[in-house]
């Protein structure tokens, strides 16, 4: 949306077209009526990033219109909690996409991001955490960062979290995946200086409450620079470092 006004405001300033002819290109601003869901056109303009689609709950033909829409404008697309049985239904509709299936997410780029300076580390304490992990990563590069994945390390075997430190002290913000207790973030807090963004997630047995236990043990970190995100955000994680990383 971004690139949009600023061609069409060059246009009028140009007398390539009129005022009435670029509103007419503006009637969707700041946001696109489709009955059933309003999308937020200007968002871009306000945030620096467009509107981001959450798939689960939606159906295949809501999916391909939102995407469109904002496709339609010039800006960058991602679906997320897009499962392969949806994702088949819409990927005619929306042949740029392309499909992560770890991450669950779908992404068009049309504009390539301006690349962050520094780096980001997703760190995931298990196998199990990979699909919060892998949509923490994934949204950290749609936006233009780039990312180390330094997976399956957890506290069960500190030697393997170790075993990458040097790797680990580059990164300018830390993402922290963990389920079962929680306690990975709290030992990588103790160990980092950069911020750590610390990503509960429900996998576990019957006492840690679907990730209860874990985003509670994630609240009680001892160590300072610990935010803590909801039971499975990796988005929300990945988009904080994101923000932070873009500083």
């Amino acid at each position: 949306m971004k690139v949009l006004l600023s061609e069409i405001l060059n246009q009028v300033y140009q007398q390539k077209i009129s005022p009435d002819q670029a509103l007419k290109r503006l009637e969707d601003f700041p946001y696109q009526d489709l009955n059933f869901a309003k999308v937020d056109h200007s968002r871009e303009l306000r945030r620096g990033s467009p509107e981001i689609i959450y798939g689960e709950g939606k159906t295949p033909d809501e999916l391909i219109k939102i995407g469109q829409a904002i496709l339609k404008k010039g800006s960058n697309l991602l679906i997320t909690r897009l499962i392969p049985e949806v994702y088949e239904k819409i990927k005619k509709k929306l042949p740029e996409g392309l499909y992560h299936e770890p991450a669950r997410c779908l992404t068009v780029i049309k504009r390539k991001p301006q690349i962050a300076k520094g780096q980001i580390a997703v760190i995931s304490a298990g196998t199990s955490d990979l699909p919060v992990a892998e949509e923490a990563a994934l949204t950290c590069e749609f936006f233009g960062n780039r990312v180390d994945r330094i997976y399956d390390v957890g506290v069960a075997g500190l030697h393997r979290l170790l075993s990458h430190y040097d790797q680990m002290k580059k990164a300018r913000v830390l993402v922290v995946v963990a389920g079962m207790e929680g306690a990975l973030p709290s030992v990588v807090a103790g160990l980092f200086k950069a911020p750590v963004i610390a990503v509960p997630t429900s996998v576990g047995y019957g006492a840690s409450f679907k990730g209860l236990a874990a985003l509670l043990a994630m609240l009680n970190s001892c160590p300072g620079g610990v935010a803590v995100v909801n039971i499975d955000n990796g988005f929300g994680a990945g988009y904080l470092a994101n923000l932070i990383n873009q500083l």
